[in-house]
């Protein structure tokens, strides 16, 4: 009898995090009163991205000189590879991820993963024109960049963006210039 009990237990505990699991992946978050670039070209948006600017992070610590490179897959997702450079010890690191569309392509909206099922938001919530700016952040207040296709942002870009950012609620004077 405590064998079938621990198997209906087991069994229930899967069932919940299974349901937890699909309710994680499919998450479409962003931050109130955020809004996703509209319309959005994931065309323009590949090649490299190099961070300008961060809001203070645990998965970013010692990090610097960080760039991404965007290409497309042959399913559609894009394909993104992380490097950057560990002041700490002295080495670069690189890493591969998926991102995905949470709604449909020509929305900024997408979600990325480093790390198998597990997918994070990804919004783009601000572009210059030509694609060589960017302001992305996560699914909430904590994480925020500031993207340049070069090693600098324009002053004019540079305070739109952080005017954006501010009036969604991000704590701008506390990004880290890199």
């Amino acid at each position: 009898m405590k064998k079938e009990k621990l198997l209906i237990a087991l069994a229930a505990g899967a069932g919940i995090a299974a349901i937890a699991y699909t309710l994680l992946s499919l998450t479409n978050d962003i931050p109130d009163g955020a809004v996703p670039v509209q319309p959005f070209n994931k065309n323009r948006y590949m090649g490299t991205w190099n961070e300008i600017a961060r809001l203070p992070n645990r998965i970013e610590k010692n990090i610097k000189h960080l760039t991404e490179k965007y290409s497309l897959n042959n399913d559609g997702t894009i394909k993104v590879v992380t490097k950057g450079y560990n002041v700490k010890n002295n080495s670069w690191k690189e890493l591969s991820g998926k991102i995905k569309f949470v709604e449909s392509e020509n929305v900024g909206m997408l979600k990325a993963s480093y790390f198998g099922p597990f997918y994070s938001a990804y919004n783009i919530l601000a572009l210059d024109p030509d694609y060589k700016y960017a302001l992305v952040s996560g699914s909430g207040l904590d994480y925020l960049w500031i993207l340049s296709r070069d090693t600098f942002i324009p002053d004019e870009i540079k305070e739109e963006f952080l005017n954006t950012a501010k009036n969604i609620g991000f704590a701008v004077d506390q990004l880290e210039w890199v």
